[in-house]
């Protein structure tokens, strides 16, 4: 018995997940497998789209620094994971310590589209919550994973450390945004002392607001805790102001 065209209609109206695609035969319809071949295409052009940090760094408005991962090129950043995570030794002389409290860090991730459509707005509104705090000059980083924001964060002598990384492309999300916390950063941090806030992405996940609170609020958190990762929940501080 085919879906009542009403009952899929407001199931797909609620999330973007593959619901009641149909059949034909043993098969998906045309239509079902055209769209998955398209999804999976942009999956796959998102992780080898190529960063461009002037496009954000024009798009923010502000002075940067621009650093790399000692992955010397996309393919080698996707099979060495290792080295995305360290920071290129010819760019740390570009990082000096100014007594400045958070370092935020844009880096290209598995989605440089995301970052491309996410991060100088989500940058802008987390900013307009933190006018008090002493912010160090935004870095935008090339073949940066994750604990490359820890090598960062300790070069500039911050307090605290957040990255904004494209996240693993999914079927239906090639652009999803993460932001990860982390307390002292330096090199050797552990997932478990990081917080994260994912799938930033309006319209369809969180929206730029609501990133910005949330990311806000962890880190007032986390400066008054004097730590972050799974000992600070979400809703343990206040917002900032």
């Amino acid at each position: 018995m085919a879906d009542p065209p009403a009952l899929r209609d407001r199931l797909r109206a609620l999330t973007q997940a593959r619901v009641l695609l149909g059949r034909a035969g043993q098969g998906l319809p045309t239509r079902a497998l055209l769209d998955f071949q398209l999804d999976h295409a942009r999956a796959r052009d998102a992780v080898h789209t190529a960063f461009a940090p002037e496009r954000v760094a024009a798009a923010l408005g502000r002075p940067v620094i621009e650093v790399r991962s000692r992955a010397a090129d996309r393919d080698e950043y996707l099979r060495r994971p290792d080295l995305g995570r360290l920071l290129h030794p010819d760019d740390v002389a570009n990082l000096s310590a100014t007594g400045d409290t958070l370092a935020i860090i844009v880096a290209d991730g598995l989605s440089a589209t995301a970052i491309h459509a996410h991060a100088a707005p989500l940058v802008t509104a987390l900013l307009t919550r933190l006018t008090d705090w002493r912010i160090a000059p935004i870095v935008l980083a090339r073949q940066g994973r994750v604990a490359l924001g820890d090598a960062i964060g300790a070069a500039l002598g911050v307090e605290l450390a957040v990255i904004l990384i494209g996240e693993r492309p999914g079927l239906s999300a090639p652009d999803s945004l993460g932001a990860y916390l982390t307390w002292q950063p330096r090199p050797g941090r552990q997932d478990s002392e990081r917080n994260c806030v994912s799938n930033i992405r309006p319209p369809h996940g969180l929206g730029y607001d609501a990133a910005a609170d949330a990311i806000a609020t962890l880190l007032v958190a986390a400066r008054q805790r004097r730590l972050t990762g799974v000992s600070l929940k979400p809703g343990t501080g206040a917002l900032p102001g």
